[in-house]
């Protein structure tokens, strides 16, 4: 990737519901006075995006995003996946079939303005591929068997092979001199506006339903995805009360 290529435009664009089975009612938690998905949409307006949305089924969260100033657009409840209720906006914004739009979900307060722009940058100094996302290297060895962590494989030149629940590559010789670097998938996006339209015509890929991972009906479908690989984690999302405690502490002392 070149380091000289001009800063892309873009808009993010945050999916937001109040329906969640862990922590009901998250994008309106209320972080040091502000609903959660207000905190998150202040971090992307920190970001060289040229505007930041909202997109919501609710109007409790439209009304949250009118005080606060921040702009939001009604859609769909029945959308299955965050992606189709972006897909929805890039229709309703007409946007160009060029136009980069990064998915900021709405449980990352704390996300680091510089890697939404990083994730635009990557797309759009990639441009045989439809989206870009990021992955980090993993450090815990606990977290190579975990489950919940998302583990992603590159080819040489940073596209994903294959995202997945289990441990990938899996080192079958323990004893290999060649150390094995693990990545984890970090869940932001970026995508050009003709790829989302394209999405929510693509029927259900088997691996995707098989790991529950919607990124896998791209690369099923023959999409290729450019991965940035950041040198750290950012700070955690919110997907539980005691992240919500974590975050709120966080903002406390800032």
């Amino acid at each position: 990737m070149s380091n000289t290529s001009k800063a892309p435009e873009f808009l993010v664009v945050i999916p937001a519901r109040l329906g969640s089975t862990r922590l009901p009612r998250k994008p309106l938690a209320d972080l040091g006075g502000k609903p959660m998905v207000i905190r998150v949409a202040e971090r992307a307006k920190l970001s060289n995006a040229q505007s930041v949305v909202v997109a919501t089924d609710s109007p409790e969260i439209q009304a949250a995003c009118d005080e606060h100033r921040i702009e939001c657009l009604l859609t769909s409840p029945d959308h299955p996946t965050g992606t189709d209720r972006i897909a929805e906006v890039s229709q309703l914004l007409q946007l160009p079939p060029n136009a980069i739009v990064v998915n900021v979900q709405g449980d990352e307060p704390l996300i680091p303005p510089e890697l939404i722009n990083q994730v635009a940058q990557t797309l759009a100094d990639n441009s045989s591929c439809a989206i870009s996302t990021v992955a980090t290297p993993i450090t815990n060895p606990a977290e190579i068997t975990n489950p919940n962590v998302v583990k992603v494989v590159l080819n040489r030149n940073n596209e994903a092979l294959y995202f997945s629940r289990a441990a990938i590559p899996f080192v079958r010789d323990q004893n290999m001199k060649v150390k094995t670097a693990h990545l984890r998938h970090l869940g932001i996006y970026a995508y050009r506006a003709d790829f989302l339209q394209a999405y929510t015509r693509l029927e259900s890929a088997p691996p995707e339903q098989a790991e529950a991972l919607e990124q896998l009906r791209a690369l099923w479908n023959g999409y290729r995805i450019a991965v940035h690989i950041a040198p750290k984690a950012p700070p955690a999302g919110v997907d539980t009360p005691e992240d919500l405690e974590r975050v709120r502490l966080i903002l406390s002392k800032s």
